[in-house]
């Protein structure tokens, strides 16, 4: 938390060009679009960067951080949008109530958690069964392998796995597992 509030100023100028292209690689390889039903949480939201993907396409969408100071950012971006809301919360203990999301997605998020596994438990106990899951692993932090055997123990099945050379993460799209 510590490090994302000093570095939150710069937070788009670092990684807005990457953070955009992960996200079109995601948005473009789902199963299930976003659409006027969808609710959409976005774990580890920063400054805000999915919204205006997602926002103008789906019923609701809710962003979660840690960082006090990123939410901020969240907050500049997405404050033409009546169906945003922004929570400081953490990812292994999120406010929201179970089976509510159609939609989950955590960018750039699980290599900064403690236990990936509880932040992805977390995640699906607050997603419907047949939730879409778009999560991201840096591939210095991750090899391919494990990266996707971590999601498959989260009860989670691999759709698609995009390794682009263009980016610096492994792009996974899944469906939760009943």
């Amino acid at each position: 938390m510590k490090h994302y509030d000093l570095t939150a100023n710069t937070y788009d100028s670092q990684y807005e060009v990457e953070q955009n292209l992960k996200i079109a690689v995601a948005l473009e390889a789902l199963a299930r679009p976003i659409d006027e039903n969808a609710v959409a949480l976005d774990t580890g939201c920063g400054t805000g960067i999915l919204f205006p993907h997602v926002a103008q396409k789906a019923r609701l969408a809710i962003g979660i951080d840690l960082s006090r100071k990123l939410l901020g950012g969240a907050k500049a971006k997405t404050k033409t949008f009546l169906n945003v809301g922004l929570i400081r919360a953490d990812a292994d203990f999120l406010p929201l109530r179970a089976e509510t999301f159609t939609h989950a997605f955590a960018f750039t998020l699980l290599q900064n958690i403690p236990n990936p596994f509880s932040t992805l438990r977390e995640i699906g106990r607050v997603t419907l069964e047949d939730a879409t899951f778009v999560i991201t692993g840096l591939r210095k932090h991750f090899t391919k392998i494990a990266f996707a055997k971590m999601l498959e123990m989260s009860r989670l099945e691999i759709l698609t796995l995009k390794t682009d050379n263009e980016l610096k993460d492994f792009v996974a799209v899944c469906r939760k597992r009943p």
